[in-house]
């Protein structure tokens, strides 16, 4: 089994990867690979809403990771997303990143997604469930946890004193190989509902 973890902030090596790498240490501990990409340093510009993705199943724009990302992420079993909090919100390069990647319609239904915030003091979990708004509408299943999934700090130094958030993503990290492994086991027995292939879309305006 395989995890893709996307790392939306501008630093390979702070508290998003630290919240990155806690939840891979779990995951290997179950014998499941975590490959990481930093994405939140390169240049992402965003969606350009010109829908030519339905028809090519990937974002028409070249020249950046997200193509690349966009079948990594489909053929892996698991994703993670970590972003930093700017302004109570997703980083903006990560969101253009984001938005880019899901809007083509990934083949993601079932799989398992969890999330990551990193910040100094607020915004957290505004941010926590725009990230998984993402996972939710691509019908992926979203990991438990026992709170949510932010840490605090504006370095590694400082992320180590937060104790209760680095224990909520080894829980996060534990809880992901399980549902990964149950998934694994539950279609031996149990198939996956029919896809969606008419699906049905109102406008409000009359």
């Amino acid at each position: 089994m395989k995890v893709i973890a996307f790392n939306g902030s501008p630093h390979d090596d702070r508290v998003v990867a630290k919240g990155i790498s806690t939840m891979a240490g779990e995951l290997a501990r179950e014998g499941i690979e975590t490959e990481i990409v930093h994405v939140g340093d390169k240049s992402i510009r965003g969606c350009m809403d010109c829908r030519q993705c339905r028809e090519l199943k990937r974002c028409a724009i070249t020249g950046d990771p997200v193509s690349e990302a966009f079948e990594k992420m489909q053929a892996a079993d698991g994703v993670i997303l970590g972003s930093p909090v700017y302004y109570g919100g997703v980083a903006g390069t990560f969101k253009c990143f984001l938005d880019r990647l899901f809007f083509p319609g990934p083949e993601m239904e079932f799989k398992v997604g969890a999330t990551i915030v990193s910040l100094r003091r607020s915004g957290g979990i505004a941010t926590f469930h725009q990230l998984n708004n993402y996972f939710n509408l691509a019908g992926m299943i979203i990991t438990p946890g026992v709170y949510w999934d932010v840490i605090h700090g504006n370095n590694t130094e400082e992320v180590l004193k937060d104790e209760e958030g680095i224990q909520i993503m080894e829980v996060q990290g534990r809880n992901m190989a399980w549902l990964l492994k149950a998934l694994a086991a539950g279609k031996r027995e149990v198939s996956f509902p029919p896809p969606l292939n008419n699906r049905k879309r109102t406008n409000f305006i009359r």
